[in-house]
């Protein structure tokens, strides 16, 4: 038993080449063979459809047949039309509808309707010496092309998401042997255990709906010889919320807590993702309780207003179709300095202090400066020698107990007197409150001291015109200290 188990699929398959073979060699001594299309051809409603056929032969012929039967399933061939040569002779209930040219066997079909759809036949007799034949069958389909699809979705209202379920209908106003695809964002949909599809595959279900399920959704409608894609549609989703989070426009934030130099306004924006979009709350917490400081989505906080220098805040989201909340907390830290505005000041000054800083440098140096050469302590000292009136000359007084060192000041003009020895007259200068004198004895000459004292400048001028012969070195001393307030 188990041997014939074994033969079986051998003998048939042996069978199968014998038969291939057999039918080869019958086309071969035949001499005649027949071409068709070896597809199922699809005609469209209302159009010509033209049946190529071909055939050759390799015998004398002296007489060409060429026979088209129609057949329907589960009837029988009818005649349409047959010609012998050149002469063709149609069936009269289709005269007008199938054209056929003779010895060309391919036949034409205008127009085509949807009771034309079935198998034809076409039988080709050869008569020479003998008479051989050959046959063919062609698959006929009448198709009418597919209009734009439209696709219904319910509810059309929307779902809430992980609660209800979603229909998606995709529906042709005309087209046979229509084929439906569904897409989502341009790719295919497949069947899964969130969408599940008709048997024509015309509806989509959507059990549960996802906010994964969001997208633009569309209908490809197709038969073989059309093809039509419906408007992308979105369904509504309600969703969320999801990821809540605050932010602010100034403030350093570290983790959930924000710090904040006194003085200023920090605004504070709290979202989340969510459909429709969420109520916002703002609460407070002071003395361990809790209380609602705003509604909506921002919150300014300006920290000159704010008593403690840390307060904690909360941030409540709430989605009134889903009935979904969520909240998130973060902490508000007053600093004398905020963190990001003292970092930024040690990094650099501003170009504004730095320039100003400059000029008042300046400022200040220059003032000085004109205070110290319009009020130098030696023109002081001079002016008041100037205000001084005296006699143009004056002996030597005797240095023991004389009057204030400041009388003293002006040129003196030593002046030798001959002495016993008959030497000489010696002329030499001193400057006031010295004790030397170059180039004589004190022992053996006579002086005569003359005082200049200088009233003005022209006084001075003359002082020095007087003293510009003396070679003494207290004469030039005096001449320089002279010359220096005339220049």
């Amino acid at each position: 038993m188990g041997q014939d188990a074994f033969m079986d699929p051998f003998c048939n398959t042996f069978c199968d080449l014998q038969c291939n073979i057999y039918f080869l060699l019958l086309g071969i001594c035949s001499a005649l063979r027949l071409t068709v299309p070896p597809h199922t051809i699809h005609g469209i409603e209302g159009e010509p459809l033209y049946l190529t056929v071909d055939y050759n032969f390799s015998t004398t012929a002296s007489e060409i047949q060429i026979i088209w039967l129609f057949e329907k399933p589960q009837s029988i061939p009818k005649y349409l039309l047959g010609s012998v040569n050149q002469s063709v002779v149609p069936d009269l209930e289709y005269k007008h509808k199938f054209t056929l040219i003779p010895p060309n066997a391919s036949l034409m079909i205008n127009p085509l309707h949807v009771t034309d759809e079935g198998n034809y036949i076409v039988k080709v007799n050869v008569h020479g010496n003998g008479t051989v034949s050959a046959n063919q069958k062609i698959h006929v389909t009448v198709n009418v092309p597919v209009t734009k699809p439209f696709v219904q979705i319910e509810p059309s209202s929307g779902v809430v998401e992980h609660v209800g379920n979603m229909t998606l209908t995709c529906t042709v106003e005309r087209g046979t042997r229509v084929a439906y695809q569904w897409m989502k964002n341009g790719k295919p949909v497949h069947a899964s255990s969130s969408y599940i599809f008709s048997p024509n595959n015309n509806t989509l279900l959507i059990v549960p709906v996802m906010k994964e399920d969001i997208g633009n959704y569309s209908c490809l409608a197709a038969n073989p010889v059309s093809a039509m894609e419906s408007e992308i549609i979105t369904p509504t989703i309600f969703y969320g919320p999801y990821g809540l989070r605050v932010n602010s426009d100034k403030g350093l934030k570290v983790g959930e807590v924000f710090t904040v130099d006194i003085g200023e306004a920090i605004l504070f924006d709290c979202s989340a993702d969510s459909n429709p979009p969420n109520s916002y709350s703002w609460i407070r917490k002071a003395d361990n309780t809790t209380h609602v400081i705003k509604h909506g989505p921002h919150l300014e906080v300006v920290s000159e207003k704010v008593a403690q220098t840390t307060i904690d805040y909360m941030c409540c989201a709430y989605n009134n179709v889903t009935g979904k909340r969520d909240e998130t907390h973060f902490t508000v830290i007053i600093t004398s300095v905020g963190l990001e505005k003292f970092a930024q000041k040690g990094k650099s000054l501003s170009s504004l202090a730095i320039i100003t800083g400059i000029s008042l440098f300046l400022i200040v140096f220059v003032s000085l400066l004109f205070l110290w050469k319009r009020y130098r302590p030696h023109r002081v000292v001079q002016r008041k020698l100037q205000s001084r009136r005296g006699s143009d000359y004056r002996k030597a007084q005797t240095f023991s107990g004389h009057e204030n060192a400041m009388d003293d000041f002006g040129i003196y003009d030593f002046v030798a007197l001959p002495g016993p020895t008959g030497g000489p007259t010696v002329r030499s200068q001193s400057a006031s409150g010295s004790d030397f004198v170059q180039g004589q004895d004190l022992h053996s000459t006579v002086y005569e001291v003359i005082q200049y004292i200088p009233e003005q400048q022209e006084d001075q001028q003359e002082t020095v015109n007087k003293c510009a012969n003396c070679r003494g070195v207290f004469c030039n001393i005096v001449i320089g200290q002279l010359r220096t307030p005339l220049t």
